[in-house]
């Protein structure tokens, strides 16, 4: 199977980690933790607003910025795009030093600082090709709350020490029944 783009641009999925064979997406505890991580944060993204749009036009005028349709950077520290500000990022990536803050905690601030500076692509600078097979046969992306109850149903936690080398069995449970835990305590 080859890697897929769901629901916005760049971030890539391998089809055999998040499809079934009959092209529906899998359970939730099926997909690997990356991908699962991915696919859930772009529930949230798919219809949000281009960075760089909001940057120009601001609070105030969200209306007039374009819906996001590409994503770069990790989930939480996303960067998102039209198709006109791409050329913008790919420059700033590639030729103005973005690819210093690859995996950053800052990436997505510093294209931010940038744009904001008036950085942009010179006229004419290319994107990527993309090549679109079939979006419209695309399933849905799942709903973000029912997401959130599926990843929550059944979820029974596990116990881990943070003693080297305990077994996990060794650990006395403690009994927080009947402990205040509200109880202000004195400082020094």
């Amino acid at each position: 199977m080859a890697k897929v783009s769901i629901g916005l641009r760049g971030w890539r999925f391998e089809e055999s980690e998040v499809f079934t064979e009959d092209g529906e997406f899998k359970p939730l505890d099926e997909i690997p933790e990356e991908p699962r991580d991915r696919l859930v944060r772009l529930t949230y993204l798919v219809e949000e607003p281009c960075d760089a749009c909001y940057l120009v036009h601001g609070e105030e005028a969200v209306e007039q910025c374009r819906q996001a349709a590409i994503v770069y950077g990790e989930p939480g520290d996303e960067l998102l795009l039209c198709g006109t500000h791409e050329a913008d990022f790919l420059y700033w990536y590639r030729e103005a030093g973005g690819t210093a803050y690859r995996g950053e905690a800052t990436f997505r601030d510093r294209f931010h600082q940038w744009f904001a500076d008036g950085g942009r692509a010179p006229d004419g600078y290319g994107g990527l090709d993309h090549v679109e097979t079939d979006p419209e046969n695309m399933p849905d992306l799942p709903d973000p709350e029912e997401i959130h109850r599926r990843l929550n149903e059944n979820f029974e936690g596990r116990r881990i020490s943070m003693r080297e080398n305990e077994d996990v069995e060794d650990v006395e449970e403690i009994d927080l029944d009947g402990v205040d835990l509200g109880t202000d305590y004195p400082s020094r």
